[in-house]
């Protein structure tokens, strides 16, 4: 599942705010999250999830992935990066509104989660986490979602 949360800086306060909004949308359902090498994650994540001191890891599998570091890319992300890109590239007056930015965030959070078919599931991630949700019809186009 992919959020919508954008700040103009990646500050430790903003990944705590962030990473306990999940955690409580999720109501704890969360296995893996997969970050960039960006290392406040690893801390942020520990204090937010938990951390087991007998087992010595996180509650929850941190995945982060350093593509600088040649360890690949994270293709799911990095495609919403470019989806992204692709929305903001001809607005004007869009760079520097934030409220514009988490408007855009909360359309690509819904259609990433809700609309999209995965490749790889062959399904909206929606159905794995809540398969008794019915979506209605779309008003404007008699399409069933």
């Amino acid at each position: 599942m992919v959020t919508s949360e954008y700040v103009k800086a990646r500050e430790k306060e903003n990944l705590k705010r962030i990473l306990k909004n999940i955690k409580n949308k999720t109501e704890n359902q969360v296995n893996i999250i997969t970050t960039d090498g960006l290392t406040s994650y690893t801390n942020v994540v520990k204090k937010t999830f938990g951390y087991n001191n007998k087992e010595g890891k996180c509650i929850v599998e941190h995945n982060a992935v350093n593509a600088s570091q040649g360890e690949g890319f994270n293709h799911p992300i990095e495609r919403l990066h470019n989806s992204i890109r692709h929305r903001t590239k001809t607005f004007r007056g869009f760079h520097g509104s934030i409220d514009n930015a988490k408007a855009i965030m909360k359309e690509l959070e819904i259609y990433f989660n809700f609309i999209t078919k995965h490749q790889a599931i062959k399904k909206g991630p929606y159905k794995l986490d809540v398969p008794e949700l019915k979506l209605g019809v779309n008003v404007s186009s008699n399409k069933i979602i």
